[in-house]
C-alpha cells in the first residue's frame, strides 16, 4: 500500500510540475490558462450559456429563474425594543393568520401568511410534486396554486384550499372549473418570463398531462402573450366583474413587476379586483430564456415596497390585498416583505428545495435535484411524497416560527402588524426610496438629515470631492 502511495504521488507530482512549466512557457493564445481571464470576463454562467447557444442556436431554459439578486434583503434590519415599548411576552400567542380578498362574498382565509406559489402540473412540476405541495400546504393550513395549468383532480383533492389561474393557455378557463376553486389569479406575466408566449411542444406530453389540459394527441401546449379576448382595459374589467358575479370567492390579478407597476395597478382597482399579486424579476420558473430572467422586471424589494404605498394612496390596502413573489428564499425577506406591506407571499423556489430536503442525494452526483420534481425530469419516480410533505410541513413551520420571534422582539402580537417602522438601513438610497429609517441618524433626525444631505451646497461640496479625487 505505502508503494502504491508513493508512486500516486510521484506521478501526481510530476503532472503538476508538467503543467505549471507548460504554464508558464506557453503564450497566452497556447494557454489553457487563458481560459481563466476569460471567464472572469465574462462570468462562468455567460460563458457556458454563450457556449449551449452557439451549439443549439435557440433561446435556452434556465431553470428557477435569474442567478442575479437584485433585491438587497441583507441591507434591511428590523429594530428589537425594551423599554420604549417592551417586547411581547412569551405567553402570548402570535397571531400569524392573513385574510385574501377581504371584501369578497367568500374571503380566502390561510393561518401562515406563506403560500404555495404557482407552479404547473405539466408544464413545470411532476404529478407526484404537486401532490406533495398541496397536502403539506393543506398540513399547515395554507394555499397552493395551480400554475398556469388545467384543474388536476388529485391536486384539487390533496389541497384544502386551491388558488386557481385563470390563465393565457385557456386550460382553467370554463366555470366548471374556476367554479371549483378557494380563489381565482387571472395570471397575465410572471417575474421571470414577463408576458412572453410559451410552449411545451407535444413530445414532452404524456397522456395524462393531455387529460388535464384537454389537448388533442399531436398537439402542443401554448401559452399566449395574453388572454383569449382581453384586448383592452375594459375587457379586462368586464372579465374582472363577471368572473365575481359567477363565484363570489377572490378574483386577483398577477402581474411581473415592472415600472409601470402604479398604471396596471389603477385598473386592477378600476376592475375591483380582491388581490394583487406583483412577482419580482427575481421569480423562479421552469425554464425561460436568460434575457428575461436576468433584463426584465422590477426586483421584488421595490415591486412590493411601490405597490403596497400606492394602495395605501389608494386607500385600498385594507380592502384589496397584496401578494408579493418572486425570490424570497428565507423567512427574514418573507417577512421584510410583509413590513414593506405586503399581506402575505409566495414562495416557490424555496418551496420545493424543502421539499426535496435530503432526498437530493437520490440525484447526486450525476442528475440535479430538481430531476425529482420536473415533469420532464428522470427520477420523478424516486420521489417519496410523504417523506416531501413532511419535509415542506417542517419547513413551512419553522419559517413561521422565526417569524414570530421577530413579531415578538418588536413588540407585535401579530405578523402583520410588523410594518415599516420596525425597519432600519444604512443606505441612505434605501431609506428614501422604501420610506424607511436611517440606522445611524436617530428616528427624531431623519427628516433634518435629508433636508440637509438634498440642499445645493451640500450637494456641490460633494461633487467636488468627487471632482478632486
Amino acid at each position: 500500500m505505502g508503494i502504491l502511495s508513493r508512486l500516486l504521488r510521484g506521478a501526481a507530482n510530476e503532472v503538476a510540475d508538467d503543467a505549471v512549466r507548460t504554464m508558464v512557457r506557453d503564450q497566452y493564445t497556447e494557454n489553457l490558462f487563458d481560459m481563466i481571464p476569460v471567464a472572469k470576463k465574462v462570468n462562468p454562467i455567460n460563458l457556458a450559456e454563450i457556449v449551449m447557444r452557439a451549439a443549439q442556436g435557440t433561446p435556452i431554459p434556465r431553470p428557477l429563474g435569474s442567478h442575479l439578486r437584485l433585491s438587497p434583503w441583507e441591507k434591511l434590519l428590523f429594530s428589537p425594543v425594551h423599554l420604549f415599548r417592551f417586547p411581547t411576552p412569551e405567553d402570548v400567542g402570535i397571531n400569524t393568520s392573513v385574510k385574501i380578498g377581504p371584501g369578497a362574498r367568500k374571503p380566502l382565509n390561510i393561518s401562515i401568511p406563506l403560500i404555495i406559489a404557482g407552479m404547473s402540473y405539466g408544464g413545470a412540476l411532476s404529478k407526484n410534486a404537486k401532490i406533495a405541495l398541496a397536502r403539506a400546504a393543506t398540513m399547515v393550513g395554507t394555499a397552493t396554486n395551480t400554475g398556469e395549468a388545467g384543474l388536476m383532480e388529485e391536486e384539487r383533492e390533496a389541497a384544502q384550499l386551491l388558488i386557481g389561474q385563470y390563465n393565457r393557455g385557456g386550460w382553467l378557463n370554463d366555470q366548471e372549473k374556476y367554479s371549483r376553486l378557494d380563489a381565482i389569479e387571472i395570471q397575465l406575466g410572471q417575474g421571470a418570463q414577463g408576458s412572453t408566449p410559451q410552449r411545451s411542444t407535444a413530445k414532452n406530453i404524456g397522456e395524462e398531462y393531455r387529460e388535464v389540459f384537454e389537448l388533442e394527441e399531436g398537439q402542443d401546449a401554448v401559452i399566449h402573450s395574453r388572454l383569449q379576448d382581453v384586448n383592452t382595459r375594459e375587457d379586462f374589467i368586464h372579465l374582472v366583474g363577471r368572473l365575481k358575479a359567477e363565484v363570489g370567492i377572490p378574483v386577483g390579478l398577477k402581474i411581473a413587476a415592472t415600472h409601470h407597476l402604479e398604471k396596471e395597478m389603477q385598473i386592477a382597482l378600476d376592475a375591483q379586483c380582491d388581490f394583487i399579486t406583483v412577482d419580482g424579476a427575481e421569480g423562479g420558473t421552469h425554464g425561460g430564456p436568460p434575457t428575461l430572467q436576468d433584463d426584465v422586471g422590477l426586483p421584488t424589494l421595490f415591486a412590493a415596497s411601490r405597490a403596497a404605498q400606492f394602495l395605501i394612496k389608494k386607500g385600498a390596502n385594507r380592502d384589496v390585498s397584496l401578494i408579493a413573489t418572486g425570490g424570497l428564499v428565507t423567512p427574514g425577506q418573507m417577512l421584510k416583505a410583509m413590513a414593506l406591506g405586503a399581506d402575505a407571499v409566495y414562495i416557490g423556489t424555496a418551496a420545493v428545495m424543502a421539499m426535496i430536503g435530503d432526498q437530493m442525494a437520490k440525484s447526486l452526483p450525476f442528475e440535479p435535484p430538481t430531476d425529482l420534481t420536473v415533469y420532464t425530469g428522470k427520477l420523478t419516480d424516486r420521489l417519496d411524497v410523504d417523506k416531501s410533505v413532511q419535509n415542506l410541513f417542517y419547513f413551512l413551520n419553522a419559517s413561521v416560527r422565526e417569524m414570530e420571534l421577530v413579531a415578538i422582539t418588536t413588540g407585535k402580537v401579530s405578523l402583520g402588524d410588523v410594518n415599516r417602522d420596525d425597519l432600519v438601513t444604512l443606505d441612505p438610497f434605501l431609506a428614501r426610496a422604501l420610506k424607511i429609517d436611517l440606522g445611524f441618524v436617530s428616528p427624531e433626525s431623519q427628516a433634518a438629515f435629508f433636508s440637509e444631505s438634498l440642499t445645493p451646497g451640500a450637494f456641490q461640496t460633494e461633487f467636488k470631492e468627487v471632482t478632486v479625487h
